[in-house]
Protein backbone atom coordinates (compact mmCIF):
# COMPACT_ATOMS: atom_id res chain seq x y z
CA UNK A 1 0.00 0.00 0.00
CA UNK A 2 1.30 3.43 -0.98
CA UNK A 3 -0.44 6.15 1.00
CA UNK A 4 -3.17 3.64 1.76
CA UNK A 5 -3.77 2.53 -1.83
CA UNK A 6 -2.55 -0.60 -3.63
CA UNK A 7 0.56 0.18 -5.65
CA UNK A 8 4.33 -0.17 -5.82
CA UNK A 9 5.53 3.24 -7.04
CA UNK A 10 6.34 6.59 -5.44
CA UNK A 11 7.06 9.99 -6.94
CA UNK A 12 10.51 10.54 -8.42
CA UNK A 13 10.51 13.78 -6.39
CA UNK A 14 9.95 12.05 -3.06
CA UNK A 15 12.53 13.24 -0.53
CA UNK A 16 12.99 9.71 0.75
CA UNK A 17 14.33 8.74 -2.66
CA UNK A 18 16.24 11.97 -3.28
CA UNK A 19 17.85 12.46 0.12
CA UNK A 20 17.06 9.50 2.35
CA UNK A 21 14.76 11.89 4.23
CA UNK A 22 12.64 9.34 6.00
CA UNK A 23 12.31 6.49 8.46
CA UNK A 24 11.34 2.85 8.40
CA UNK A 25 10.29 0.04 10.71
CA UNK A 26 10.57 -3.68 10.07
CA UNK A 27 7.85 -5.42 12.06
CA UNK A 28 7.40 -9.14 12.60
CA UNK A 29 3.71 -10.04 12.43
CA UNK A 30 2.33 -13.40 13.57
CA UNK A 31 -1.29 -13.96 12.60
CA UNK A 32 -3.15 -10.95 13.94
CA UNK A 33 -0.43 -9.93 16.40
CA UNK A 34 2.78 -7.90 16.32
CA UNK A 35 4.21 -8.40 19.83
CA UNK A 36 6.61 -5.43 19.59
CA UNK A 37 4.20 -3.07 17.81
CA UNK A 38 4.14 -0.47 20.57
CA UNK A 39 7.94 -0.31 20.62
CA UNK A 40 8.05 0.11 16.85
CA UNK A 41 5.50 2.92 17.01
CA UNK A 42 7.38 4.65 19.84
CA UNK A 43 10.63 4.59 17.85
CA UNK A 44 8.87 5.80 14.69
CA UNK A 45 7.30 8.68 16.63
CA UNK A 46 10.66 9.65 18.12
CA UNK A 47 12.25 9.54 14.68
CA UNK A 48 9.47 11.70 13.30
CA UNK A 49 10.01 14.21 16.08
CA UNK A 50 13.75 14.40 15.48
CA UNK A 51 13.48 14.63 11.68
CA UNK A 52 10.39 16.86 11.73
CA UNK A 53 8.34 14.34 9.77
CA UNK A 54 4.64 14.08 10.72
CA UNK A 55 4.16 10.35 11.38
CA UNK A 56 0.86 8.59 10.57
CA UNK A 57 -1.27 7.47 13.49
CA UNK A 58 -0.53 4.03 14.89
CA UNK A 59 -4.06 2.78 14.21
CA UNK A 60 -3.81 3.79 10.55
CA UNK A 61 -0.53 1.90 10.17
CA UNK A 62 -1.90 -1.13 12.00
CA UNK A 63 -4.98 -1.23 9.76
CA UNK A 64 -2.71 -1.16 6.71
CA UNK A 65 -0.36 -3.75 8.19
CA UNK A 66 -3.31 -6.09 8.71
CA UNK A 67 -4.44 -5.47 5.13
CA UNK A 68 -1.10 -6.33 3.52
CA UNK A 69 -0.64 -9.47 5.69
CA UNK A 70 -4.10 -10.88 4.98
CA UNK A 71 -3.81 -14.64 4.44
CA UNK A 72 -0.22 -14.81 5.74
CA UNK A 73 0.39 -16.85 8.88
CA UNK A 74 3.63 -15.00 9.55
CA UNK A 75 5.16 -12.02 7.79
CA UNK A 76 7.62 -9.16 7.97
CA UNK A 77 5.97 -5.78 7.44
CA UNK A 78 8.08 -2.84 6.36
CA UNK A 79 6.64 0.58 7.12
CA UNK A 80 8.39 3.45 5.33
CA UNK A 81 7.53 7.08 6.08
CA UNK A 82 9.20 9.89 4.13
CA UNK A 83 9.06 13.68 4.19
CA UNK A 84 7.05 13.38 0.97
CA UNK A 85 7.38 15.23 -2.30
CA UNK A 86 9.42 18.39 -2.17
CA UNK A 87 11.10 20.91 -4.42
CA UNK A 88 14.68 20.43 -5.47
CA UNK A 89 17.15 21.35 -2.72
CA UNK A 90 17.88 20.27 0.81
CA UNK A 91 15.52 22.70 2.54
CA UNK A 92 12.58 20.70 3.91
CA UNK A 93 9.07 21.69 2.84
CA UNK A 94 7.42 24.26 5.07
CA UNK A 95 4.28 22.13 5.27
CA UNK A 96 5.33 18.52 4.62
CA UNK A 97 2.85 15.97 3.34
CA UNK A 98 4.48 12.65 4.29
CA UNK A 99 4.45 9.60 2.06
CA UNK A 100 4.03 6.13 3.52
CA UNK A 101 4.55 2.65 2.13
CA UNK A 102 3.35 -0.44 4.00
CA UNK A 103 4.44 -3.75 2.48
CA UNK A 104 4.48 -7.37 3.64
CA UNK A 105 7.12 -9.99 2.90
CA UNK A 106 7.39 -13.68 3.80
CA UNK A 107 9.22 -14.36 7.04
CA UNK A 108 12.83 -15.38 6.18
CA UNK A 109 13.76 -18.93 7.05
CA UNK A 110 16.24 -19.20 9.90
CA UNK A 111 18.02 -22.52 10.35
CA UNK A 112 17.26 -23.95 13.82
CA UNK A 113 20.96 -24.71 14.32
CA UNK A 114 21.71 -20.97 14.23
CA UNK A 115 19.19 -20.34 17.00
CA UNK A 116 20.71 -23.21 18.96
CA UNK A 117 24.44 -23.03 18.21
CA UNK A 118 24.81 -19.38 17.23
CA UNK A 119 26.15 -17.19 14.44
CA UNK A 120 29.63 -16.57 13.14
CA UNK A 121 30.52 -12.87 12.82
CA UNK A 122 33.30 -11.13 10.95
CA UNK A 123 34.71 -7.82 12.12
CA UNK A 124 33.86 -5.43 9.32
CA UNK A 125 36.50 -3.17 7.81
CA UNK A 126 34.00 -0.33 7.45
CA UNK A 127 33.80 2.00 10.44
CA UNK A 128 30.56 3.75 11.34
CA UNK A 129 30.73 7.54 11.21
CA UNK A 130 29.63 9.49 14.25
CA UNK A 131 26.53 11.66 13.91
CA UNK A 132 24.71 12.17 17.22
CA UNK A 133 21.82 13.97 15.49
CA UNK A 134 20.92 10.71 13.73
CA UNK A 135 22.19 8.19 16.28
CA UNK A 136 19.64 5.58 17.27
CA UNK A 137 17.24 6.36 14.42
CA UNK A 138 16.21 3.84 11.78
CA UNK A 139 16.48 6.38 8.98
CA UNK A 140 16.51 5.55 5.29
CA UNK A 141 20.23 6.05 4.67
CA UNK A 142 21.65 2.55 5.16
CA UNK A 143 24.68 2.90 2.87
CA UNK A 144 27.13 2.08 5.67
CA UNK A 145 25.33 -1.21 6.24
CA UNK A 146 25.19 -1.89 2.50
CA UNK A 147 28.94 -1.41 2.17
CA UNK A 148 29.65 -3.49 5.26
CA UNK A 149 27.46 -6.36 4.05
CA UNK A 150 29.27 -6.31 0.69
CA UNK A 151 32.53 -7.23 2.48
CA UNK A 152 31.76 -10.96 2.57
CA UNK A 153 30.06 -13.66 0.55
CA UNK A 154 31.14 -16.69 2.60
CA UNK A 155 27.92 -18.50 3.65
CA UNK A 156 29.68 -19.63 6.83
CA UNK A 157 29.76 -15.99 7.99
CA UNK A 158 26.29 -14.95 9.12
CA UNK A 159 26.76 -11.35 10.28
CA UNK A 160 29.26 -8.53 10.56
CA UNK A 161 30.29 -6.65 13.68
CA UNK A 162 30.48 -2.90 13.13
CA UNK A 163 32.86 -0.64 15.04
CA UNK A 164 32.98 3.14 15.15
CA UNK A 165 35.96 5.25 14.12
CA UNK A 166 37.47 4.88 17.61
CA UNK A 167 37.28 1.08 17.52
CA UNK A 168 34.30 0.75 19.85
CA UNK A 169 31.77 -2.00 19.14
CA UNK A 170 28.41 -0.57 18.05
CA UNK A 171 26.17 -3.22 16.50
CA UNK A 172 25.91 -5.82 13.75
CA UNK A 173 24.77 -4.91 10.24
CA UNK A 174 21.17 -5.93 11.02
CA UNK A 175 21.11 -6.42 14.78
CA UNK A 176 22.18 -5.06 18.14
CA UNK A 177 24.83 -6.77 20.23
CA UNK A 178 24.97 -7.77 23.90
CA UNK A 179 27.89 -9.23 25.86
CA UNK A 180 28.22 -10.70 29.34
CA UNK A 181 31.41 -9.34 30.94
CA UNK A 182 32.37 -10.40 34.46
CA UNK A 183 28.77 -11.48 35.00
CA UNK A 184 27.29 -8.14 33.87
CA UNK A 185 25.18 -7.79 30.72
CA UNK A 186 26.47 -4.93 28.57
CA UNK A 187 25.25 -3.41 25.31
CA UNK A 188 27.02 -0.58 23.46
CA UNK A 189 25.91 3.01 23.88
CA UNK A 190 24.29 4.35 20.70
CA UNK A 191 24.63 8.07 21.35
CA UNK A 192 27.11 8.57 18.47
CA UNK A 193 25.90 6.15 15.80
CA UNK A 194 23.99 2.91 15.29
CA UNK A 195 20.32 1.94 15.37
CA UNK A 196 18.50 1.48 18.67
CA UNK A 197 16.58 -1.70 17.92
CA UNK A 198 13.20 -2.52 19.43
CA UNK A 199 14.40 -6.02 20.38
CA UNK A 200 17.31 -4.34 22.15
CA UNK A 201 14.81 -2.19 24.06
CA UNK A 202 12.84 -5.30 25.02
CA UNK A 203 15.95 -7.04 26.37
CA UNK A 204 16.96 -3.94 28.33
CA UNK A 205 13.49 -3.82 29.87
CA UNK A 206 13.75 -7.51 30.79
CA UNK A 207 17.25 -7.06 32.25
CA UNK A 208 17.12 -3.82 34.26
CA UNK A 209 20.64 -4.40 35.66
CA UNK A 210 22.16 -4.39 32.17
CA UNK A 211 24.63 -1.61 31.40
CA UNK A 212 24.51 0.65 28.35
CA UNK A 213 28.03 2.01 27.83
CA UNK A 214 31.00 2.19 25.53
CA UNK A 215 32.34 -1.26 24.70
CA UNK A 216 35.77 -1.50 23.09
CA UNK A 217 36.52 -4.48 20.88
CA UNK A 218 39.02 -6.24 23.14
CA UNK A 219 36.53 -6.08 26.02
CA UNK A 220 33.81 -7.60 23.84
CA UNK A 221 36.17 -10.39 22.84
CA UNK A 222 36.82 -11.15 26.52
CA UNK A 223 33.12 -11.72 27.24
CA UNK A 224 31.80 -15.04 28.53
CA UNK A 225 28.93 -14.89 26.03
CA UNK A 226 27.76 -12.66 23.20
CA UNK A 227 24.35 -12.56 21.55
CA UNK A 228 22.47 -10.50 18.97
CA UNK A 229 18.96 -9.09 19.08
CA UNK A 230 16.73 -8.43 16.08
CA UNK A 231 13.03 -7.71 15.81
CA UNK A 232 12.80 -10.16 12.90
CA UNK A 233 15.32 -12.86 13.81
CA UNK A 234 14.93 -12.70 17.58
CA UNK A 235 17.66 -13.59 20.07
CA UNK A 236 20.65 -15.30 18.48
CA UNK A 237 23.79 -16.49 20.33
CA UNK A 238 27.15 -15.67 18.79
CA UNK A 239 29.38 -18.65 18.10
CA UNK A 240 32.42 -16.68 16.97
CA UNK A 241 33.66 -13.15 16.30
CA UNK A 242 36.52 -13.51 13.88
CA UNK A 243 38.80 -16.15 15.39
CA UNK A 244 37.40 -15.80 18.92
CA UNK A 245 35.01 -18.65 19.74
CA UNK A 246 32.07 -18.37 22.13
CA UNK A 247 29.45 -20.78 23.43
CA UNK A 248 25.76 -19.97 23.92
CA UNK A 249 25.33 -18.89 27.52
CA UNK A 250 22.60 -18.71 30.14
CA UNK A 251 21.66 -15.08 29.48
CA UNK A 252 21.04 -15.69 25.78
CA UNK A 253 19.00 -18.79 26.62
CA UNK A 254 16.95 -16.84 29.17
CA UNK A 255 16.28 -14.11 26.62
CA UNK A 256 15.25 -16.73 24.04
CA UNK A 257 12.70 -18.03 26.55
CA UNK A 258 11.54 -14.45 27.13
CA UNK A 259 11.21 -14.01 23.36
CA UNK A 260 9.00 -17.10 23.11
CA UNK A 261 6.94 -15.76 26.00
CA UNK A 262 6.17 -12.66 23.95
CA UNK A 263 4.58 -14.90 21.34
CA UNK A 264 7.42 -15.32 18.86
CA UNK A 265 8.19 -18.83 17.62
CA UNK A 266 11.78 -19.74 18.40
CA UNK A 267 12.82 -23.34 17.97
CA UNK A 268 15.75 -24.86 19.79
CA UNK A 269 17.36 -28.11 18.67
Amino acid sequence: LVDGRPGDTVSAQDRGLSYGDGLFETVRVIGDRAPLWSRHMARLAEGGRRLAIPVPASDVLWHEARAVTAGMAEAVVRITVTQGVGQRGYAPPAEPVPSRVVAAFPMPVLAPRLVDDGLRLRICDLRLAEQPALAGLKHLNRLEQVLARAEWSDPAVHEGLLLDVAGRAVCATMANVFAVIDGVVVTPSLTRCGVAGVARAEVLAALPAAQVRDLVLHELLSASEVFLTSSVRGILPVQAVGDKVFAPGPVARAMQRHWRGLGFPLELA
